[in-house]
């Protein structure tokens, strides 16, 4: 009998897609279902690679299916020996690494809801988020231990090898209850827009859904050998980078530590990876380290999320591996919506699209009183759920042929004079120019025009004496004669948020008390 990973084709997942067929790549059903089994213990019974981590400081680490299962067991007892129940959180905050993924794995497996959480966080970003899930364990190393102390109700302890080798007197075998239902993740958002982003609630069925992603967003099939260098801290690294892959029993990997885009490029190369997901910065950091084309690469589908990538890196990317960096785009509390379906050869990738909805997923794009807009009109990105349409909070149009085209953030929309402007179409054109790095546009209030465009740039090389004026000339020559920034600062770095995406919202806020009352 045939199942969806047997089908590659753009028309093969329109016509063999459904739910029962999600449910049939698990050896789980709705009334026992454990992300840990599915994803590690039903595929131990060899020697096989699951993870291949390439560390900052150029280590390479390679781990086992059957070495994970059996730790992340242990793990699983020694969590019921300190009398942690089924539904206690607890807080993992490692770099990817045997102990994050022995931590990450037993929680869920012991029936404990694990919380990922970014190692870079400071005293205040563990507080709050602390205070908010109350775990009753938190996992981190000897560097960070301190900032983790002092919490009532929260246990630290440091997984070093001395941790590991204590869990050895603990069974290596650990029987799974769960259920599908049952909450298996607690996983904080990067935004930006409260002080501290929700927790998103995952349920161990959740892997069912996330596989809609893995099949047509990521395009992992089994024989891939996949890589994600996003951290699992954050949605895509931990979904789409880990659980998914591991699920079909494909070795996926990861990076720990700084993010340098030279390793990551000697890693695609000595790990042979076919199959790479990762954020448009780190396409973007590739691009700019100028060793690109030292290495040499088996990859046959890439694809990027996080933000839109500028078609200048897209094109160098499309030249450097020998295929188009496909779109997923999604959030953390909806899913993957849309997809470019990697490895479809009946799918043409468009430039610049995010492409089209998955199966089983209905998208518009609605006008401000909810109606569809016309085809290449920009509105609000909205996805059918249980008979309501949900608003991403994004802008996006649809063609004629049912792509879709990202238009920026609701709130990174500029108006000025009457005009409305997208904030990513400039940037877009901005980082045509060969000295710039990176840049990020926002509106700033202006008495006439109610906004200009204001454009905060990284240059490679900023003695040049008319850079600003050339890269005003460049957008009015590739956009139009309005839409150019007419204020440019020049800057060493953008803000980020934790999961690396340019902030326009800091620098809106930054100039928030410039602003007339």
């Amino acid at each position: 009998m045939s199942r969806l990973t047997d089908f590659t084709s753009y028309a093969d997942a329109q016509a063999h897609f459904s739910s029962e067929a999600l449910w049939d790549l698990f050896d789980g059903d709705r009334s026992r279902f454990n992300i840990a089994h599915e994803c590690i213990d039903r595929h131990a019974g060899s020697d096989a690679t699951a993870l291949r981590i390439a560390h900052a400081d150029g280590r390479d680490e390679i781990l086992s299916f059957v070495e994970i299962s059996r730790l992340s067991s242990q793990f699983a007892h020694y969590l019921l020996a300190q009398g942690i129940a089924p539904g206690d959180r607890v807080a993992v905050m490692l770099e990817p690494s045997l102990p994050f993924y022995v931590a990450l794995f037993g929680a869920m497996k012991s029936g404990a809801v694990a919380v990922p959480m970014f190692t870079l966080f400071g005293p205040d970003g563990i507080r709050l988020r602390v205070e908010d899930c109350r775990p009753r364990l938190l996992v981190t190393n000897a560097e960070k231990a301190p900032d983790a102390q002092g919490f009532d109700g929260t246990k630290v302890i440091v997984a070093d090898q001395d941790f590991l080798t204590g869990l050895q007197g603990y069974d290596t075998v650990f029987p799974v209850s769960t259920k599908a239902q049952d909450l298996a993740v607690l996983q904080y958002t990067s935004g930006t827009t409260r002080l501290l982003p929700a927790a998103v609630r995952h349920t161990h069925g959740s892997l069912v859904t996330l596989m809609v992603a893995a099949l047509y967003a990521t395009g992992i099939r089994p024989g891939d050998r996949f890589f994600c260098p996003s951290s699992p801290a954050w949605g895509h690294g931990l979904w789409h980078g880990t659980l998914a892959p591991l699920a079909m029993g494909v070795s996926t990997g990861t990076f720990s530590g700084k993010f340098d885009p030279v390793r990551l490029l000697k890693a695609l190369q000595d790990y042979q990876i076919t199959n790479l997901s990762a954020a448009a910065t780190h396409y973007r950091m590739m691009r700019n380290s100028g060793e690109a084309e030292r290495f040499r690469y088996a990859i046959q589908k890439l694809s990027f999320t996080g933000e839109p990538i500028d078609s200048e890196s897209a094109r160098y990317i499309e030249a450097l591996f020998g295929t188009k960096v496909c779109s997923m785009y999604g959030t953390t509390e909806i899913g993957v919506i849309l997809a470019n379906y990697p490895g479809a050869p009946d799918f043409e990738v468009r430039d610049g699209s995010l492409g089209k909805p998955v199966p089983g997923v209905v998208v518009e794009v609605q006008s401000a009183d909810g109606s569809p807009s016309p085809d290449d009109q920009i509105g609000e990105l909205k996805v059918r759920r249980r008979d309501e349409w949900f608003p991403t909070k994004d802008l996006a149009r649809r063609d004629g042929d049912g792509y879709f085209y990202h238009a920026g953030r609701a709130d990174d929309v500029i108006i000025s004079a009457g005009w409305t402007m997208s904030a990513v179409e400039i940037e877009d054109v901005i980082l045509k120019h060969k000295s710039v790095l990176e840049a990020a546009a926002i509106g700033v209030p202006d008495e006439v025009r109610g906004q200009v465009v204001k454009a905060y740039v990284v240059a490679k090389d900023k003695s040049s004496p008319n850079l600003a004026g050339e890269i005003q000339d460049l957008v009015r020559e590739r956009l139009s004669r309005h839409e150019y920034p007419r204020q440019i600062e020049f800057v060493d770095v953008l803000p980020k948020t934790p999961a690396g995406k340019v902030n326009r919202k800091a620098l809106r806020d930054q100039l928030a008390p410039q602003s007339p009352s």
